[in-house]
């Protein structure tokens, strides 16, 4: 199956009601245990790359290994750039294969985000790809603070740019390592008052699987971003083969042991989403 716009799986979950995973990859390992759970489920994912993961391993190296995954899979796969700063981030992945772009203005005064936004759409959507925005900032635990998402500026920036999914800021947090984030279902309400489009929250780890399911279900949010959760599992099982196996050396035996802990837990997350 070939690799899937982030429109096209939002807009399959807006219609049954469920909400699509994005899992953020950091290697081959985890990049392979979210498709080998995508097709358990037969759900559609979206693997991400973002700012660490491209720091660490080349766009092109990453847009030619989501694409040998997404093209081989048996359910739709979306291959995403995650908080792309510039135009020219967004330019560099659709030169390498990636179907969605998420271009994160949100630092910017709104003007500036608005103008930056509209023109990463344009290039998107020449290339009948998907484009993400951010209104609002999510912050960090035990770091940067957020800026919650403002309602007036909501709906302005969804009208002038023509975003196909929009990230907000309504308590959701990156890097939470426990489920303890309170989500402003007020704030959130009147988010979806006043834009069209499906919502998406990063810094989904922090929000509990109970409160995931009701966003999916009862409300428009149907993009969770999912890394720190898979970052612990990924850290617990290595940790555990290397006690086990205090003698192996082989790099490749050592990480392989992850593959299949991340794709029980990605089965189980994608599985709570569903309709």
């Amino acid at each position: 199956m070939t690799a899937a716009t982030l429109n096209e799986v939002l807009t399959a979950a807006c219609d049954d009601k469920s909400a699509v995973v994005a899992f953020v990859v950091h290697g081959w390992e985890d990049a392979k245990a979210y498709v080998e759970a995508a097709e358990l489920t037969n759900r559609p994912i979206i693997l991400q790359a973002g700012p660490g993961c491209r720091k660490h391993t080349p766009v092109a190296i990453l847009g030619q290994m989501f694409r040998h995954l997404a093209d081989a899979a048996k359910v739709p796969i979306v291959c995403h750039i995650d908080h792309a700063r510039t135009y020219e981030e967004c330019a560099t992945a659709v030169e390498c294969g990636f179907t969605s772009l998420m271009i994160d203005g949100s630092a910017l005064p709104l003007e500036d985000n608005i103008a930056l936004t509209s023109h990463v759409v344009a290039l998107g959507h020449r290339h009948c790809l998907s484009v993400e925005g951010e209104i609002g900032a999510v912050g960090y635990q035990n770091g940067a603070q957020s800026s919650l998402t403002d309602v007036d500026e909501a709906e302005r920036f969804a009208r002038e740019t023509k975003i196909d999914a929009l990230a907000i800021s309504i308590g959701n947090l990156h890097l939470q390592t426990d489920h303890t984030t309170t989500i402003d279902l007020d704030r959130l309400r009147t988010i979806e008052a006043v834009t069209p489009m499906p919502l998406v929250l990063h810094g989904a780890s922090g929000i509990d699987p109970a409160m995931r399911r009701l966003l999916a279900t009862e409300y428009r949010v149907k993009k969770f971003n999912i890394g720190t959760e898979f970052r612990q599992e990924f850290s617990r099982s290595l940790r555990g083969f290397l006690a086990d196996h205090p003698a192996e050396f082989d790099r490749l035996k050592i990480l392989s042991a992850t593959i299949a802990p991340m794709r029980d837990l990605a089965v189980q997350v994608i599985n709570n989403l569903a309709p």
